[in-house]
């Protein structure tokens, strides 16, 4: 890997994927008593689902009732 001008690296998609990070994860930037660089996964940041439901809540335009959205899916 090769750091840029702005001091970034972009990690190669196979770490990503063994790692299970996905776009806009956060992770943290560890120095060890050695001097090696680890990339963690930021303790407490929120999940994929997580952000998506934050992201959507209050955004509905209809108001429906749990019983209302059963019918609707299921046809009764």
């Amino acid at each position: 890997m090769r750091l840029n001008s702005k001091g970034q690296v972009t990690i190669p998609a196979e770490i990503r994927h063994k790692c299970g990070w996905r776009p806009g994860d956060e992770v943290d930037v560890l120095i060890d008593e050695d001097g090696a660089v680890r990339i963690v996964r930021r303790q407490g940041s929120l999940t994929r689902g997580q952000r998506a439901t934050r992201r959507l809540r209050g955004t509905a335009t209809t108001r429906m009732s749990t019983d209302e959205i059963m019918e609707l899916l299921r046809g009764e």
